[in-house]
């Protein structure tokens, strides 16, 4: 099956990452544990950092919040096993990811059919986003450091958790004007039905992308892709 974004109206694209265009073995069995394998030492050695400061306000107060008095690291411990979407916690990692980018421990990893796919939509005029739960570091981060290169170039815009929700609609309308298209002129794609419905409730077009290894099987009421290779512009 071949979709024509153009016969759709699309003039923009937003991405999940997770399981839609990187596997999800990659998130869980490299980046989470290289994460929580880091994460005392680099505490340790760059906790007074300035570019730490707002992750550590965020994860104090998350902390406060929960009402939990165990020192920061076991903290962030109990937050990486609980998988929670903590803002604090996402920008933490995006730091703690950055340093393994750097020194070459980590490399992105994305499905084969993505790369070509962003060049061939970018080419086409479509304006490309990614909204993940990673932080926008994170994302920055992944994309830059691939097989094939640096591949931040095809996007305008990322969105994390900041924006918002992933299960909430209103994060949908931010992000459309934020990039500065109506909503229907916009298609997200994500492996998670929930995610799904939340962006066509805000009035987007949506495309369930379904990867090896996913959790999530096909939803019946939702349209769904196996490759980024059956979308041309």
């Amino acid at each position: 099956m071949t979709i024509s974004l153009g016969e759709r109206g699309v003039r923009g694209v937003v991405l999940d990452i997770e399981g839609t265009t990187t596997p999800l073995a990659f998130v869980r069995d490299v980046l989470f544990p290289y994460a929580r394998a880091q994460l005392r030492d680099f505490l340790s050695e760059y906790g007074e950092h300035p570019a730490l400061l707002e992750a550590i306000r965020l994860l104090r107060e998350e902390r406060a919040a929960d009402g939990v008095e165990s020192e920061l690291a076991e903290y962030v411990e109990r937050l990486m096993d609980e998988d929670r979407k903590s803002l604090g916690l996402k920008l933490l990692q995006g730091q703690i990811w950055e340093r393994g980018y750097r020194d070459g421990s980590l490399r992105g990893e994305l499905f084969h059919d993505v790369p070509p796919a962003l060049e061939r939509w970018r080419t086409a005029g479509l304006d490309l986003a990614i909204f993940s739960s990673g932080s926008v570091l994170a994302q920055q981060l992944l994309f830059g450091h691939t097989r094939w290169g640096d591949l931040t170039r095809w996007f305008r815009h990322h969105f994390d958790t900041g924006t918002g929700p992933k299960q909430a609609p209103e994060s949908y309308r931010r992000i459309a004007a934020a990039m500065g298209l109506e909503s229907a002129r916009l298609l997200f794609i994500s492996d998670v039905a929930a995610e799904l419905e939340a962006a066509r409730a805000a009035g987007l077009q949506v495309l369930q992308c379904i990867r090896p290894g996913n959790a999530e099987p096909p939803a019946g009421n939702l349209e769904s892709i196996g490759s980024f290779a059956e979308l041309i512009g």
